[in-house]
């Protein structure tokens, strides 16, 4: 070892390297902040020898010990002296040979049906690595549901992963040969372009030489090169010294879509890579490749796995893809918090570019969701592949593209009946089996048949990231959004909307994880009318037998039509529903009160308790009816009744009963008082109250409703919000039917009879 130069011993690199991301630096910044050229750095964290000053100062930056990380001796590459080189003066002026075409060929990308390529740095947003393969963790249903499952349902994460994530970056750093897999439409590509760039552009392993291969375009290259000979030859157009530089480990080997390359070249491909890089073991290996795609054993390679986007990474894409358009990345993404069916699909860049495309056209996303769904659908199993000219093998030559959505909708609705969101590998073959037997010249020999589902699965889960495993051996749909859409295609698409399948579907409008099935399916129904007349048939048969519970709906209809406002029937109907059964605490109904249902009937309808702006009759009812609820809840005090009615015009005789019943209440602050007369008194005082206002205003019943029956109203309630959400979406309903339907919106069984008699 020279007296003057030190090198860095292999371990000491690789705490270097760990440093740096430590520190949040990259070789460039560091030259910088030593005020050196990147030459002695790049030589640094390639073990080459340096000044020993610099070396020291190196260390110190780093928070190292450099004699802990100094090697025993420093020693050039190998060669003759007859042959001789200088591999660093190489590396530099392939490097600038080759930057002119890594950077036309990885800076940009194109995506889906986007009008002109994207400059990669322009919407590049970092990856995330899964160190453990999702589908290789030894976990059981139970256990992935309790990963997934949440107090409410609307928030069921399929796609949460609880693994540790790493920067994509770091990830590279820390294997030399790393395979990265992930679904379709998992940034794949992109991640091995931004490398490329990042190289090139010395921000990341600037002593190395970055060398980009499309795996389908080499394996197709004519004559059938070798990967040493294709990258020389075809990707380096050419540049002979590439070989130095391979030979030497100094290049940064980007292999990509190991799944793109066709069967029949397969195993060629596959010896290549193999042979390649046991050969030139030195040089850095990243290679991409879609789950499932196929079976393949590289040894010295690292699986690891792309991460689905998190909040975080949603969000950056979206700044990055709506600046400096008209469109603000404010509005998507708060449209996005507002729906999180659609959200679940940003997880993916793919389906968050088809989001973004979407949103740009009209500042929304389409009022039919179904219709939305269907084309990130249709990009995952036709437009991802076409518009790359890739040709994937038909496994199962008779499953068209719409066979396979058959397939999909049957599998989606057996497990989704049966709330499996999580499902075994066999009874996914299962399904699959008792589909393709019934096709046309079907192989109805079970062994063959078991054989052939085997690899249908393992097909739609490479081809399309449709369904993906979750751990070994069980799988699920890739998104709970598209779970719920083949759900309802079963229903319309599948069996045309027969009556045995919509009397199938309605026979689950009480549930609450059916309700996204529900919108889709009458979203996608040419005509929703039926559909639309079944489920209000359904809802009303849900307590027609219970006497106590038609003569509530009968006295909601009888108060609704005594009151004074010029607001929608049914909209008023919602307002005495929700006051009588609406508490936020014990008994008091909520203060704050908002009826969602009642403005989506009537958007006139906005009331907020407030005299001045809400009809008096409306106010007094609801002022009333909250004295009575905190009564009960033992939280009066004596000023809640005089703030209500003052210049109120209303009957004087209720206004001095109740100036007389204020006055019955001792002053709250007085505590030991106060308490004593609630012990005492509150009761009686409640009744008196409640009285009167039965007799002037009509409300405060004590329906003593049983513990069933406020289950059964709950479930009236909220299906009958359901049908009103289903009524007012995207969806063809004829003008008879919408009025029909709103119409008869929380009548007692004898009305609606009645009124069908007149009509």
């Amino acid at each position: 070892m020279s007296g003057r130069s030190l090198s860095c011993s292999p371990e000491g690199i690789q705490k270097a390297k760990k440093a740096l991301i430590r520190y949040s630096l990259i070789q460039k910044a560091l030259a910088e902040e030593l005020e050196v050229t990147r030459q002695p750095i790049g030589k640094f964290f390639t073990g080459k020898p340096v000044d020993r000053n610099l070396f020291v100062q190196i260390c110190d930056r780093l928070d190292l010990e450099w004699e802990e990380i100094v090697a025993e001796a420093a020693t050039e590459p190998e060669v003759s002296q007859d042959n001789s080189i200088d591999i660093d003066a190489i590396v530099q002026e392939v490097r600038e040979k080759i930057k002119p075409i890594i950077q036309e060929r990885c800076g940009t990308v194109r995506v889906l049906d986007t009008p002109q390529s994207i400059g990669l740095n322009d919407i590049y947003t970092s990856v995330n690595i899964l160190e453990k393969i999702t589908g290789q963790r030894r976990l059981g249903i139970d256990e992935l549901l309790e990963q997934s499952s949440s107090q409410d349902f609307d928030l069921f994460g399929l796609n949460r992963i609880t693994e540790k994530r790493v920067p994509g970056l770091q990830a590279v750093e820390k294997y030399s040969k790393l395979m990265i897999l992930g679904k379709p439409g998992a940034g794949k590509t992109t991640f091995l372009k931004y490398l490329a760039i990042q190289c090139i552009g010395g921000e990341f392993q600037a002593e190395r030489v970055p060398i980009f291969v499309t795996l389908k375009s080499f394996a197709e290259a004519a004559n059938k090169p070798g990967l040493l000979q294709y990258i020389t030859e075809e990707t380096i157009n050419p540049i002979s010294s590439i070989r130095d530089v391979i030979t030497y480990g100094k290049a940064l080997v980007l292999l990509d879509g190991l799944d793109e390359v066709r069967e029949e070249d397969s195993d060629r491909i596959l010896k290549e890579i193999r042979e390649f890089s046991d050969r030139f073991p030195n040089n850095q290996f990243v290679m991409t490749c879609r789950i499932a795609a196929r079976e393949y054993t590289f040894e010295k390679f690292t699986d690891v796995e792309v991460a689905d986007f998190d909040d975080d990474q949603i969000s950056n894409f979206a700044n990055d893809w709506f600046k400096d358009k008209a469109v603000k990345p404010e509005a998507f993404i708060k449209r996005l918090e507002d729906n999180n069916r659609i959200k679940e699909l940003a997880a993916s860049p793919m389906l968050l570019t088809l989001l973004c495309l979407a949103f740009e056209e009209s500042g929304d996303f389409p009022a039919n969701r179904s219709e939305l769904y269907k084309e990130g659908l249709d990009a995952l199993l036709k437009k991802w592949d076409a518009k790359r000219g890739i040709q994937r093998d038909q496994i199962y030559k008779k499953l068209s593209v719409q066979r396979k959505e058959d397939l999909l909708s049957k599998m989606a609705l057996t497990t989704f009946e049966g709330s499996e969101y999580f499902f075994k590998q066999k009874v996914a073959e299962h399904y699959i089996t008792e589909y393709i037997r019934n096709l046309p010249g079907a192989n109805t020999d079970e062994e063959t048949l078991q054989l052939d589902s085997e690899q249908v699965l393992r097909s739609i889960e490479h081809h399309h990231g449709l369904v993906v495993a979750r751990a070994k051996r069980i799988y699920s749909f890739s998104h709970l959004t598209f779970h719920e859409y083949f759900t309802a295609r079963e229903f319309v698409v599948v069996r045309q909307s027969s009556e045995e399948a919509l009397q199938n579907l309605v026979s689950h409008i009480t549930k609450k994880r059916w309700r996204e099935v529900f919108l889709l399916a009458v979203g996608m129904s040419p005509s929703a009318d039926c559909l639309l007349l079944l489920i209000k048939e359904k809802i009303d048969s849900l307590f027609a037998a219970d006497e106590k519970l038609q003569q509530f709906l009968k006295w909601v209809n009888e108060k609704s039509l005594s009151v004074k406002v010029l607001h929608k029937l049914e909209a008023i109907q919602v307002f005495y529903f929700d006051l009588t059964l609406a508490p936020a605490s014990k008994h008091a109904p909520d203060l704050d009160f908002y009826p969602i249902l009642a403005f989506n009937l009537d958007s006139t309808f906005i009331f907020e308790g407030d005299l001045e702006l809400n009809p008096a009759d409306l106010t007094l009812d609801f002022c009333f009816a909250t004295t009575v609820a905190h009564a009960l809840d033992d939280s009066i005090d004596s000023d809640l009744i005089i703030p209500l009615i003052a210049g109120v015009d209303i009957d004087s005789v209720l206004q001095q009963s109740l100036r007389k019943l204020e006055k019955e209440i001792p002053n709250w602050k007085d505590e030991i008082c106060f308490h004593k007369w609630q012990e005492e008194k509150l009761s009686a005082w409640t009744e008196n109250f409640r009285s009167l206002i039965i007799q002037y205003r009509n409300i405060g019943h004590n329906w003593q409703f049983s513990k069933q029956q406020k289950e059964l109203l709950k479930q009236y309630y909220e299906a009958n919000e359901l049908l009103v959400e289903c009524l007012h979406s995207d969806c063809y309903v004829s003008r008879e039917v919408r009025q029909q339907i709103e119409d008869t919106l929380l009548l007692p069984i004898a009305e609606i009879k009645e009124r069908q008699q007149q009509s």
